[in-house]
């Protein structure tokens, strides 16, 4: 017990944090620098490098390093057959420079391990736009559950001010008692909504938390209170020339095209590569010593040794080999299929996001209107100050209608924001 109570009593540092303002600009640089899945493409990159580096080693010799000693006791054989008895010892020290190089899958192997080192980085620049895209998304998400908290907040204001003014009414004798009652169930409604609100409004800091790798304890807040729409020249141009722009930069594609030449070179190695010869090479230096004891061993003195080879192998792994040579023809294929299927992808996505953009762009100026009329409708109810059963429902008509109008503003400009990034991130930018 004494434990837990030191522990309640630990005073500031056990209590929750406060919440942290953020703004676009800081959510869209975390996102690019600070996401998991960003850091594990890297981390592919860094592997890709390696294995063209590794290949490009293949080229070199190695050294190699020995020492020995062989003792021999009993028989042994000469050339001629006859055998005989000898005791004799031999040591050897050394070391050897050694190349064994198949040339021409090391050329080939080497040239499509630099492809898809490219393809790697291309990877990685797309995964920093994916999750560029998603802190957007979730930036206006967050945005967009802010405002409805203001205007949850603004609505139980109006509502319990209203419920208070028809109770001094009744009070008066000049409303009904019903009346009350209906505009204090309306009053908690909105209550309900607000707090429903204020759970999304978590809910969203927490998502955006995740993508930025920030404390899902903290509460992010948007810094900017007002959910303007943006504007992005984007969506009114042509859609043969966006498809036209997003195909030149999307990095997917360019991943697509190195990836489809790495197996195009495999193609190649498989191909054209056992022409080349198998080489083999090895320069020893040491010493060599020992002897049968009598009238002594001779000690070490210089050895040097030379070798140089030349090979080509046919049949499977090597030349006319119909399996491997189909295999990679076929792979060499889906790397074209999977480079047009990306294309078609990403002429849907342009065509589908501009058309977005578009209709809802037309809805923020339709919800403008609805919402201008909403207030206006609201002030001159609430300028009557009447309290009869016909006005009460007015009035919470109109206040109803207003509120729905600012949530149906407040909603349509934040998926505006939203798709008009899901274009640009679509053309690649």
């Amino acid at each position: 017990m004494a434990g837990l109570s030191a522990h309640a009593d630990s005073g500031p540092a056990a209590s929750a944090p406060g919440p942290l303002p953020i703004d676009l600009p800081t959510a869209l640089r975390l996102a690019g620098a600070q996401n998991v899945d960003v850091q594990i493409a890297q981390a592919k990159v860094y592997e890709a490098r390696a294995r063209h580096l590794e290949a490009q080693l293949g080229f070199f010799p190695w050294i190699g390093a020995s020492a020995g000693f062989r003792r021999h006791e009993g028989n042994l054989q000469r050339v001629d057959g006859n055998v005989f008895e000898t005791n004799k010892n031999t040591y050897v020290a050394g070391a050897a420079l050694n190349a064994q190089l198949e040339l021409g899958e090391s050329i080939f192997a080497s040239l499509a391990a630099h492809r898809l080192a490219a393809a790697a980085n291309e990877a990685l620049d797309a995964e920093r736009r994916d999750r560029v895209l998603e802190a957007a998304t979730g930036y206006f998400e967050l945005a967009r559950a802010r405002a409805a908290v203001g205007i949850g907040q603004e609505t139980v204001r109006i509502a319990r001010d209203f419920a208070a003014q028809v109770g001094h009414a009744c009070d008066e004798g000049i409303a009904f008692k019903g009346d009350t009652y209906r505009a204090e169930a309306q009053a908690e409604r909105d209550a309900m909504a607000l707090r429903q609100a204020q759970e999304r409004q978590r809910t969203a800091s927490a998502k955006l938390s995740r993508v930025l790798r920030l404390d899902p304890a903290v509460e992010l807040l948007p810094r900017d209170t007002d959910l303007a729409p943006l504007s992005i020249d984007d969506v009114g141009a042509p859609v043969q020339a966006l498809v036209a722009a997003a195909l030149e930069a999307r990095p997917e594609l360019r991943a697509a095209g190195f990836r489809r030449d790495a197996a195009e070179k495999a193609k190649d190695g498989a191909v054209y590569g056992p022409v080349f010869p198998s080489i083999g090479a090895q320069a020893y230096y040491g010493g060599l010593g020992g002897g049968t004891g009598d009238p002594g061993p001779k000690e070490a003195e210089e050895n040097r040794e030379y070798s140089v080879n030349l090979g080509w192998r046919i049949g499977p792994g090597g030349l006319f080999d119909a399996g491997r040579i189909g295999t990679a023809r076929a792979r060499a294929d889906m790397g074209e299929f999977e480079l047009e299927r990306a294309r078609d992808e990403v002429r849907r996505q342009v065509v589908e996001a501009r058309e977005r953009a578009l209709s809802l762009r037309d809805q923020v100026l339709i919800a403008r209107k609805a919402l201008e009329a909403s207030r206006e409708t609201f002030r001159l109810t609430d300028e009557r100050r009447e309290f009869g059963v016909g006005a009460v429902m007015e009035h919470i008509q109109s206040h109803q209608d207003l509120d729905r109008a600012r949530l149906d503003y407040a909603n349509t400009v934040a998926e505006l924001n939203k798709a008009q990034y899901a274009l640009r991130w679509a053309m690649g930018k």
